[in-house]
């Protein structure tokens, strides 16, 4: 039964608002972000992002992102779901001079939606591994961020 439970639908809200925020190498930061239901399994999440970060132990970096996420949203138990989809990312890096970058990769994470006891709020954690092709982020891009976000 409870291999069963990991693949069964979610029951996704048709939206939800917060925020994002945690920490990586490029990227993240802290973000505001925005899901938008498709049925009841899958979404899109689009989370506009600001951050800064030390380069090499001695000057700072600031950039500016946005990324997309399609999710495919599993229950694992009544309330609590994991999920998985493709992310794309665009954004600006300053550190020396501005450039823009542009990657793509993924995101994955469980949540718990709070709505199961009428209460409209959605609490997660998540990974977001992105390749950069361009710009000041070039290479592989990781972290982990938790969200909260009211749900409507």
């Amino acid at each position: 039964m409870a291999l069963y439970s990991t693949f069964t639908v979610a029951q996704v809200n048709p939206h939800a608002i917060g925020i994002r925020s945690g920490s990586s190498n490029f990227g993240g930061g802290h973000e505001i972000s925005y899901q938008h239901g498709f049925g009841e399994s899958n979404r899109l999440e689009l989370d506009l992002g600001f951050g800064r970060h030390t380069v090499l132990l001695t000057s700072q970096a600031t950039h500016a992102t946005l990324t997309g996420a399609y999710h495919w949203d599993f229950n694992i138990v009544s309330g609590f779901n994991w999920f998985i989809g493709p992310a794309v990312q665009v954004g600006l890096y300053n550190h020396t001079s501005s450039s823009l970058t542009v990657g793509i990769g993924g995101q994955g994470g469980v949540e718990f939606d709070f709505n199961e006891f009428d209460v409209p709020i959605l609490v997660g954690i998540d990974a977001r591994p992105i390749w950069g092709f361009t710009g000041g982020t070039s290479g592989l891009g990781y972290g982990g961020s938790a969200s909260v976000r009211y749900t409507f």
